[in-house]
């Protein structure tokens, strides 16, 4: 089949391509890169041997995503376009529902045009909200979000399910994630976010490399073992190989479903802290700070469903989780600015 990524240069989207080429499909990206690069995808193509096709657009212009699908006549669409920080989220609200709102949104009413019948959507664990006890199961009922950011997966999950509730015809799959980290075993890519880190691993990893002095651990007086925030981390690969399920799936049947990409393994900030230290043979500079607005206590899932239908289960541990994210940033200290210096470089030369 032939899949657009929206969004698909990003952390997430460019190991969701490797995963999807290497089931067999064809891949072709958008992306407007405000958190992305286009030399994260060249390095896809490198490791996959396959050409990805790049549209530098952004999915809320909906000529431009009508331009791109009508030209590509895709077979299904991965929406994983939009803003992701939970934090950021609790500052600039606005930006937030407007953006990953009208994303969705877009897409649907293109894909509408174009006959498209087919999407799996980046959702997150923080649908479940303030009220649900852990482990996460996909029966429970979307909850109180703690963030902006949460409550623009909600409100896209429900636009997502009436959609496909009008139409019998469309299909519709809700990958909720938990906490992606790791990289491609080849380190050739990974996660690099433009700026300060608002997720934990790359902050990490960029102390370990030597780029940030030291790591604030965002409250240490929670009612757990260490006093630190408790999530479910998982292997980036694995969540590429979940989506790769999912198309499949999408592609057999109609109508809304629902699936956990977790592990099912609480671990602490602490934890993950440690387990670093020891891939990357030299303790983190860490101090704890106060608590941040939005974090839960604990966050983690519940993935029986994923495994009875899907057949996918995440097979690795929180030891490959560091060792590949160590492996990826000591390759590049800088992320993919580097390259991107010699490609405007070669660029000038020429």
């Amino acid at each position: 089949m032939k899949i657009m990524l929206a969004g698909g240069a990003g952390y997430i989207g460019t190991h969701t391509a490797i995963a999807l080429i290497e089931a067999g499909h064809e891949v072709f990206v958008v992306d407007n890169f405000s958190n992305s690069c286009r030399e994260a995808v060249r390095r896809v193509e490198k490791i996959t041997g396959s050409e990805v096709r790049l549209y530098e657009a952004d999915c809320c212009d909906y000529m431009s995503v009508r331009m791109i699908m009508s030209k590509e006549k895709p077979d299904s669409v991965v929406q994983m376009a939009g803003y992701k920080a939970v934090g950021e989220s609790v500052a600039k609200p606005i930006s937030y529902y407007r953006n990953n709102l009208d994303s969705t949104l877009t897409i649907l009413e293109v894909m509408a045009e174009c006959g498209v019948k087919s999407i799996v959507f980046s959702s997150s664990a923080t649908v479940y909200g303030e009220d649900n006890p852990v482990p996460y199961t996909e029966d429970m009922p979307r909850g109180r979000c703690s963030n902006p950011y949460g409550w623009t997966k909600s409100m896209i999950e429900q636009i997502l399910e009436d959609a496909a509730a009008a139409d019998p015809s469309l299909s519709v799959v809700l990958l909720r994630y938990f906490n992606p980290v790791g990289a491609h075993e080849s380190g050739l890519i990974g996660e690099d976010p433009q700026g300060i880190p608002n997720n934990l691993m790359p902050y990490i990893t960029q102390v370990a490399v030597g780029r940030r002095d030291k790591l604030t651990v965002f409250g240490g007086d929670y009612d757990t073992p260490d006093g630190t925030c408790r999530r479910d981390y998982i292997h980036v690969m694995d969540l590429a190989d979940g989506h790769a399920r999912a198309v499949d799936y999408a592609a057999a049947h109609k109508g809304s479903a629902i699936f956990n990409l977790g592990t099912g393994i609480p671990y602490s900030v602490l934890d993950m802290v440690n387990a670093f230290s020891d891939a990357c043979g030299h303790p983190l500079n860490y101090v704890i700070g106060d608590r941040r607005a939005g974090d839960l206590q604990d966050c983690w899932a519940d993935a029986e469903k994923a495994g009875r239908i899907l057949g996918w289960k995440a097979t690795r541990g929180i030891a490959e989780m560091c060792r590949d994210s160590w492996n990826w940033q000591r390759n590049n200290p800088k992320g993919y600015a580097d390259s991107e210096e010699d490609s405007d470089e070669e660029d000038d030369e020429e």
